[in-house]
């Protein structure tokens, strides 16, 4: 056995707490998160309140609203949840540095080597406790030589098993947070935190070194973290308690429950690995300059931006990323800040092709009384990856330009981009649609590819197109040889067709309920060459229309 000791930090109430906190009105009254499972509304979070009232994780809302006249629900927020949770991860990092997130509700420490900073192990769970106290959270933990034992002793400590239940019931928080959370009440109300000092209750949450054996023997085989099915059938058979399946022959549970089964109980009395991996920090790309004395001149800036941008363009390119929007930070004396931000087109670590974009920047500083530090940082970055092309030599160089984004277009819209804004530069797509005003899109040029090949149309397309306009004409399917339009009478020297284009039926365009289209390349007596179709009907009437000119 190892001497790694881990903690489980279990959250058992953490969607409906963070809703709670967001909304500080709603700690008074029972409280469901609820999300759409199966086409059907079930909670996913419950507040202490709606738990007394004898509701349930899993539980349609119709039946929940039945049994609780009075209960609150909202609309669960996956990404506010996982964002919450990592917030709650920077903050345990105080107590270790190595931390990973358990999704969707808890976090695993490894706390070899850091206990007594907090006066043991049993002082530690105070600590978290209180803190969870004071930021209006409930709170499970457990103390284990594995990953997996402190998992079941956060969820399942104290717990025996039960005939009647398939092993996933939890019970209520412990004693001391049960007995804070009605205490804390008033500071959902803006007011300040309980300073209550947290009961040591550690018996069953602390498995002592060596001890995971007995500490798991009489918990239910659910704390195993086995799926449903697997759970439901060992009890079943009569294996309720872990202790039941540690002295059952590893081949024979292998064999009859898959290898799932033995690689869980490996895991939780540590014969197997189970490492704590902690989130990758997130990548920051940052220089500044400190100025002994204050400046202001543009020519000054830009000497100072000489300074960093090469610093900060090595930083990228030893990551192998690429600055994809960059803001610069001019701090004067009088303790303001002017902030200006560049985007690039395509993500670069390239100093000279950077500086021209920040040197357009620099009009909009006001240097006040004079500006004493500088500050650069990469607020985006992407990988660039490093890539060769093979072929023939020009072909091979012309591709590898492309690929590298070193292209005078991805400059001038770079250049662009600091004047108008990149959002404001956009180009052209083709799009899958038959319909002639729908197969192309607009999509914006620093975020998307040139456009290589086009598909080309069965018949021509007019160079100018607008919305379909009224055509005099009889309301025939046959090319007249007379029409008027815009005001004027037109003669028909020549026409072309007809191609016959259907509405998309999975779609309801408002321009397209005339129903079947043919159009008609027109060539006039006055030498214009328009775009005629007859429409059909539909759910509108039908007639001609005009709908574009060719050049």
């Amino acid at each position: 056995m190892s001497n790694r000791r881990i903690l489980s930090i279990w959250f058992p109430r953490l969607g409906a707490e963070r809703v709670m906190r967001a909304a500080r009105g709603l700690a008074d009254g029972p409280l469901a998160v609820v999300a759409e499972q199966s086409n059907m509304q079930v909670i996913t979070a419950l507040n202490a309140q709606a738990e007394m009232a004898g509701l349930r994780v899993g539980q349609p809302v119709r039946d929940a609203h039945a049994m609780c006249a009075g209960l609150v629900t909202r609309t669960r927020s996956a990404a506010a949840e996982t964002a919450f949770l990592t917030a709650l991860r920077r903050w345990a990092g105080k107590f270790s540095p190595w931390v990973a997130e358990e999704p969707p509700d808890g976090l695993v420490i490894d706390l070899t080597g850091c206990a007594h900073l907090f006066g043991g192990e049993a002082g530690l769970l105070s600590v978290i406790e209180t803190d969870c106290a004071d930021m209006g959270l409930s709170v499970r933990l457990g103390i284990a030589d594995t990953l997996g034992a402190a998992w079941a002793l956060a969820r399942y400590a104290g717990q025996a098993a039960q005939a009647d239940r398939s092993g996933d019931a939890i019970d209520q928080e412990a004693r001391a947070t049960r007995s804070r959370a009605v205490k804390r009440r008033h500071w959902t109300r803006g007011g300040t935190a309980p300073q209550i000092q947290p009961v040591p209750d550690t018996v069953g949450r602390i498995a002592e070194t060596g001890q995971t054996y007995g500490a798991l023997s009489d918990l239910p085989i659910a704390a195993l973290r086995l799926d449903g099915a697997t759970a439901a059938q060992l009890s079943r058979l009569g294996l309720r308690r872990i202790g039941d399946l540690l002295g059952q022959p590893r081949a024979g549970l292998a064999r009859r429950f898959g290898r799932g089964l033995v690689m869980r109980l490996d895991q939780a009395m540590g014969s197997a690995p189970e490492p704590v991996s902690p989130a990758r920090p997130p990548h920051r790309f940052a220089v500044r300059l400190t100025l002994p004395d204050p400046i202001g001149l543009k020519e000054d800036l830009l000497a100072g931006i000489d300074r960093m941008l090469p610093r900060l363009c090595r930083m990228l390119e030893g990551k192998g990323r690429g600055a994809r929007t960059l803001r610069l930070e001019a701090h004067r004396t009088d303790q303001a800040a002017e902030v200006v931000d560049v985007g690039l087109a395509r993500p670069s670590f390239d100093a000279h092709r950077i500086r021209p974009l920040l040197e357009m920047k620099l009009d909009q500083i006001d240097a006040g009384f004079g500006i004493d530090m500088l500050r650069l940082e990469a607020l985006q970055s992407e990988p660039v990856h490093a890539r060769t092309a093979v072929g023939h030599l020009q072909a091979g160089a012309a591709v590898q330009q492309r690929l590298a984004g070193n292209t005078a277009v991805d400059d001038l819209i770079g250049r662009l981009g600091a004047r108008v804004g990149m959002e404001a530069i956009t180009r052209r797509h083709p799009a899958s649609s038959h319909i002639p005003e729908k197969t192309a899109q607009t999509l914006a040029a620093a975020w998307s590819d040139p456009a290589r090949d086009w598909p080309a149309p069965a018949n021509p397309r007019p160079l100018l197109m607008w919305r379909p306009e009224p055509v005099h004409a009889p309301d025939v399917p046959a090319l007249p040889a007379r029409f008027r339009w815009r005001g004027r009478d037109w003669a028909l020297a020549q026409g072309t067709g007809p191609e016959r284009i259907a509405p998309e039926w999975w779609l309801d365009d408002p321009d397209w309920r005339s129903g079947v289209r043919d159009y008609w390349t027109v060539v006039t007596e006055q030498g214009d060459r328009l775009w005629l179709f007859y429409g059909h009907g539909g759910a509108m009437s039908s007639g001609w229309f005009c709908q574009g000119s060719f050049a």
